[in-house]
C-alpha cells in the first residue's frame, strides 16, 4: 500500500487499515457517514445549549439500564440454578435495581452526585498522570503531562461549581463527546469521497 493511501486511511476511527474491498463499499456510502457526522455534530451543539435538560436525561437513562441490568443479573441468577456465585450474582442484581430506582427518583440529586464523582475521577487521575509523566519522562512524556494538568484543573473547577455544577457538567461532557465523535465521522467520509478508485487499484 503506497505512504500516500496509508496517511488517507490514518484517520478512520478505531485504528487499523481496512480491506480495499471494504473502502471501495465505505466509500459508495460516504455520503451517509456525512449526514451521520453533520448530525451528530449538530446534536451535540443543541445537547451542550441545553445541557441541564440533558444532564437529567442522561441520568434518568442510566437509572433506567441500571434497572435493565438488574433485572436481567436476578433472573439470569434463578436461570442457571443452584451455584456458588447464586446470591452473589443475586445480591448485584438486586443492587442495580435499588441503585437505578433511586437514580430514577432523585434525577437532579443523582446529577449532582454524580458529577462529584467525575470530578474526583478527574482531579486523581489528572495527578496520577502528572505524577507518572514527572517520574517516568517516558517519550512524549509532556502530552501527559499536559492531560494531566488539563484534567486537573478541570476537576478542580466543577468542584468549586458544585453543586451547581451539577446541572449541566453531564450534558456538557455529552455534547462534547457527540462533537468530536461526530468530526471524526465527517472526516472519515471526506477522506473516502477524495481516494479514487485509481489509487486503491494501485496500493
Amino acid at each position: 500500500m503506497s505512504s500516500e493511501m496509508k496517511a488517507t486511511m490514518g484517520g478512520f476511527p478505531g485504528g487499523g487499515l481496512p480491506e480495499l474491498h471494504e473502502l471501495q463499499s465505505l466509500k459508495k456510502e460516504w455520503h451517509w457517514l456525512l449526514a451521520l457526522g453533520i448530525a451528530l455534530v449538530t446534536l451535540g451543539t443543541i445537547a451542550i445549549a441545553t445541557s441541564f435538560f440533558v444532564s437529567v436525561v442522561t441520568v434518568v437513562m442510566f437509572g433506567v439500564l441500571l434497572l435493565i441490568a438488574g433485572i436481567v443479573q436476578i433472573v439470569n441468577s434463578f436461570w442457571v440454578g443452584k451455584w456458588s456465585g447464586f446470591l452473589l450474582h443475586l445480591a448485584i442484581g438486586i443492587l442495580y435495581i435499588v441503585v437505578g430506582a433511586l437514580i430514577i427518583d432523585s434525577p437532579l440529586a443523582s446529577a449532582m452526585a454524580l458529577t462529584l464523582m467525575v470530578a474526583a475521577f478527574l482531579v486523581v487521575g489528572g495527578l496520577f498522570r502528572i505524577v507518572a509523566s514527572l517520574v517516568l519522562r517516558f517519550p512524549n512524556w509532556g502530552w501527559p503531562l499536559l492531560n494531566g494538568l488539563v484534567s486537573l484543573l478541570l476537576g478542580i473547577l466543577i468542584y468549586k461549581q458544585w453543586p451547581a455544577s451539577g446541572l449541566w457538567v453531564i450534558g456538557l461532557f455529552v455534547g462534547i463527546e457527540m462533537i468530536f465523535n461526530g468530526w471524526a465521522w465527517v472526516m472519515l467520509a471526506l477522506d473516502l469521497r477524495s481516494i479514487t478508485s485509481e489509487k486503491a487499484q494501485a496500493a
